[in-house]
């Protein structure tokens, strides 16, 4: 039996781990807060915020878990915990917010506010849980 096999994974695990459910996770949820942020405005305007959302966050969601895992590889104690997040959630923010403002959702600050949370505290909850992988 080879040395090197990594330890096979429980179904939990190895769906925490899954690329595919945590992109589909983050457009759903995320896309689905942005129509209630937006909730109050003509149902064009909500529709675009949910799916500018939606996309953004299933796309950021595939670059930060592959990034924060490079991230993370690529350096060594508290700056493989710290730097990876920190740079995740500052580009998030900025990216979230521009690409709001571009297509014109009108509750911008609103729509973010869930979205960039949710995401600066995955970022950090998901590198310490890399710590602790086997």
């Amino acid at each position: 039996m080879p040395q090197n096999r990594p330890a096979r994974q429980t179904f939990p695990t190895s769906l925490f781990r899954s690329t595919v459910v945590h992109v589909a996770m983050g457009g759903l949820a995320m896309g689905g807060w942005a129509a209630i942020a937006n909730r109050d405005h003509p149902l064009p305007d909500l529709l675009l915020a949910a799916l500018v959302q939606g996309a953004l966050s299933a796309l950021i969601t595939l670059l930060m878990k592959r990034g924060l895992e490079a991230g993370f590889h690529r350096m060594d104690g508290l700056a493989a915990r710290a730097v990876p997040p920190l740079v995740s959630c500052l580009t998030i923010a900025g990216v979230l917010f521009a690409a709001h403002t571009l297509a014109g959702t009108p509750e911008v600050w609103a729509t973010l506010a869930v979205p960039w949370t949710v995401s600066t505290t995955y970022a950090f909850v998901y590198v310490a849980s890399l710590r602790r992988a086997p």
